[in-house]
């Protein structure tokens, strides 16, 4: 069995797993968005706001954003794993992809319930 100290003891099933659930999660939150601006055709920045300003649609975009940094680390964890093979230039690569998604969510964390 070939073990490799980048996965963080992760099994396949989790990663399938997170990518699933993830997935699920990012499309019913793009349907929900899809259909608010289709239902809302004279949307103003008043309206837009409200919407955000309402604590369940804090929480599900919230959870849409770590659904997309859980979704963004397992697609490129793998693809990193399966086509850099310099473990230096792969570690280094995916330290930037970690630092990347974790500025992204927090700076999406701040938007969201910043003042």
């Amino acid at each position: 069995m070939v073990t490799n100290i980048t996965n963080l003891g992760r099994s396949g099933l989790s990663d399938w797993l997170i990518q699933r659930v993830s997935a699920v999660i990012l499309a019913l939150y793009t349907l929900f968005i899809v259909a608010y601006l289709l239902f809302n055709p004279g949307l103003d920045y008043y309206t837009w706001s409200g919407l955000f300003a309402q604590t369940w649609m804090r929480i599900f975009s919230l959870l849409a954003f770590i659904s997309l940094a859980a979704h963004a680390w397992v697609g490129l964890w793998t693809v990193t794993t399966d086509y850099m093979k310099s473990t230096g230039v792969r570690l280094g690569t995916q330290l930037v992809i970690i630092l990347a998604i974790f500025v992204f969510l927090v700076w999406g964390i701040q938007v969201l319930w910043g003042a």
